[in-house]
């Protein structure tokens, strides 16, 4: 084919359009960056003016630790009664004493109270102050209210625990008696009222004798009538979670505290691990008894979590229920909005235009980088597509961009390669086909100037130069089928060794006319040979084209051999059939080549020293189509070993007779399908 002159191609190059802008690569990554960064820049904002409006708003009205008093007041008020309808009088002090504005409403916003008075219309802020909760105490809001347990219920809920005024003075003149006896054995120490009204002991120092203290505290005051009361109440409460949970009853002692076996635990408390557990309470105080007493009990942690529900279930109808806090200023009407200035308008715009331009520089920079080699490859494919011979691309760094360019590298040095043996095929086809063609004609021709007599040695000359033009044809046919994946087979079960000896048997007489030792290696004993899954046709026609060329390239006095084996499960569990031969073998740098369509070691293509050059190019094709491969192992002066390898045939399918009848007739080999 004509290669079209430079010249004519190049007005055409400088004639096609540029892509516009919005279709490159480089203007839709310009798109993207800049919808990327406007989107950041609009996010920015939001959030911005969103925390800081949310900032304000916190200063204004949520953030309670400068109202600690408000809340603690408002929560011991809610912790000791029941409704909330006499909370006007405290909330009104509060809000007179602090200058704030205090509103209470239900968790619905249906108002309690409102310093500012009921007929004000100021809107509350959309989030409370905080909710007054007392079985919820927030600690993280005002961190220095009144110390809740590990529970968060305000100490001061104390519910059906009251005592009335009976049992106090009764508790009380034991507690003052206790109190005395401290003091005159020189412990300092003064009565304290709890919540419930139960009199308690609290000593001025805490490093006491402790000898001393038990000789006057040793009698203990017990649980009241009404103390007994709740502490049922709450047991009954309790034992019904952890039955729940799967968890025997706990006892509770008048602190809220249970038997573990091996002293006591309060709710508050957490459970010790195994280790903590060994070193307070050593082995001679821990006894093995006790252990399992303790492990009978239940989980500490279940029982704690019971205790602490049963305490609020308990204390529902003797506490008031969640209110709303809102705190404000006492002239404030609402929460005001954020409005930027035109100052921070101007700034933010400005920020945004500089962050706008910088994503645009750095998108061209980048975009321009990353589409210069996409450029240089469209080039090289365009001038490829044309016929020109194109100059490498230059390869980048090792990057998606760099890898493409080194693989369109090797593409193009390989569709030189393919270019260069297409020529070479046609120029090998036209050889083969004019030589057996030019013999015919020149044969006829010969006949027909009366110069040769049509005689049955003219008739066999011709016959010879058509049968070979058949073999070229039916060789190009097979190939051809093959690369379509249109190739006809037939597979079946097929004994190796009986068809190697077929092969064997038809190419005997030429073997021994070349003066070579053609033989098949069959084991002496032991099983039979492999079994193999194939067409018994095409392999025969493979395998013939391999003994051929053995045959075609020992010298005299040389070995051919032919053998089947089983390559085992470690290298695929195939059937390989081996064709080995003494001849010259093949050199290294050609041992690539040999599958090659009309590939020849003897270029001159002499008909003494090669055939055509599609042998080995069909014993492979046969080969994969029938799901197996073609190898061959050669060294250069000893010869060489091609191997195929095919699939088994399957374990309950055993070889029948037709396998048989894929060997040679008793005329010899079928010249169709066997490589001359």
């Amino acid at each position: 084919m004509r290669r079209p002159e430079p010249e004519q191609r190049r007005p055409r190059e400088r004639g096609r359009p540029r892509l516009p802008l919005r279709r490159s690569l480089l203007g839709r990554l310009l798109i993207v960056s800049v919808l990327v960064a406007s989107c950041a820049v609009a996010a920015t904002a939001w959030l911005a003016v969103q925390t800081t409006s949310g900032a304000i708003r916190q200063e204004q009205g949520q953030d309670l630790s400068s109202d600690a008093k408000i809340y603690n007041t408002l929560l011991g008020y809610a912790a000791t009664h029941p409704r909330w309808e006499d909370v006007e009088d405290t909330a009104r002090e509060l809000a007179r004493t602090s200058q704030r504005r205090i509103v209470l409403t239900t968790e619905d916003r249906r108002p309690l109270f409102d310093s500012a008075g009921a007929s004000s219309v100021a809107p509350l802020p959309a989030q409370a102050s905080a909710v007054v909760d007392p079985l919820s105490v927030d600690t993280v809001l005002v961190p220095d209210a009144m110390t809740a347990g590990s529970d968060r219920i305000d100490p001061r809920a104390v519910g059906p625990f009251l005592l009335p005024a009976n049992e106090r003075t009764e508790l009380r003149g034991i507690t003052e008696k206790q109190v005395a006896c401290l003091n005159s054995v020189g412990v300092a120490a003064d009565v304290v009222d709890g919540p419930s009204g139960r009199p308690r002991i609290e000593f001025v120092r805490g490093d006491t004798d402790r000898d001393l203290e038990f000789k006057c505290v040793a009698q203990n005051s017990g649980a009241t009538l009404t103390e007994k009361k709740a502490l049922d109440e709450l047991n009954t409460l309790a034992d019904a979670c952890l039955k729940r949970q799967g968890h025997k009853g706990a006892t509770l002692n008048l602190d809220l505290s249970w038997d573990r076996g091996y002293g006591r635990i309060t709710a508050a408390e957490k459970q010790p691990t195994e280790k903590q557990s060994a070193e307070k309470y050593p082995s001679e105080k821990y006894p093995a008894e006790k252990k399992a007493a303790a492990v009978e009990r239940g989980d500490d942690r279940a029982i704690a979590s019971c205790v602490g529900s049963a305490r609020r279930e308990q204390l529902t109808d003797h506490v008031a229920a969640p209110a709303l806090l809102f705190i404000d200023g006492t002239g404030a009407v609402s929460v005001p909005g954020f409005d930027l200035s035109p100052s921070n308008t101007a700034r933010i715009v400005g920020v945004t235009a500089l962050v706008l331009a910088l994503t645009v520089g750095v998108s061209v920079i980048a975009g321009a980088r990353l589409v210069r080699p996409l450029h240089a490859l469209t080039g090289a494919a365009q001038r490829m597509r044309d016929g020109l011979d194109s100059a490498p691309v230059p390869v980048g760094p090792d990057n998606e961009i760099g890898r493409l360019a080194a693989a369109f590298n090797d593409m193009a040095v390989h569709r030189a390669r393919l270019e260069e043996q297409r020529k070479v095929m046609v120029s090998d086809v036209a050889h083969e086909l004019r030589t057996p063609l030019s013999n015919i004609r020149g044969w006829l021709e010969a006949a027909q100037d009366g110069l040769a007599d049509p005689d049955p040695a003219f008739v066999s000359s011709l016959l010879e130069e058509a049968v070979q033009l058949q073999h070229i044809i039916d060789d190009l046919q097979d190939l051809g089928a093959a690369d379509v994946g249109a190739l006809r087979l037939h597979p079946e079960p097929v004994y190796a060794d009986e068809l190697l000896g077929q092969v064997a048997a038809a190419y005997q007489g030429p073997a021994e006319t070349a003066g070579v030792t053609l033989t098949v290696a069959t084991p002496q004993s032991g099983p039979p040979g492999p079994t193999l899954y194939a067409d018994p046709v095409r392999l025969r026609q493979a395998v013939s084209n391999l003994v051929s060329n053995a045959v075609r390239h020992t010298p005299s006095g040389g070995r051919v051999t032919l053998r089947s084996y089983r390559t085992g499960p470690g290298h695929g569990d195939e059937v390989a059939l081996e064709v080995s031969d003494t001849g010259a073998g093949i050199p290294a740098d050609d041992i690539p080549h040999v599958f090659d369509r009309f590939w020849r070691a003897e270029k001159s293509r002499n008909r003494s020293t090669g055939g055509s050059g599609l042998g080995l190019a069909i014993v492979l094709k046969l080969a994969e189509a029938q799901g197996g491969t073609a190898s061959v192992v050669s060294t250069e002066g000893k010869g060489s070993v091609f191997t195929l390898r095919l699939p088994p045939a399957p374990a309950e399918a055993p070889a029948d007779a037709t396998a048989a009848e894929a060997g040679s007739g008793p005329d010899g080999p079928d010249p169709i399908n066997m490589t001359l």
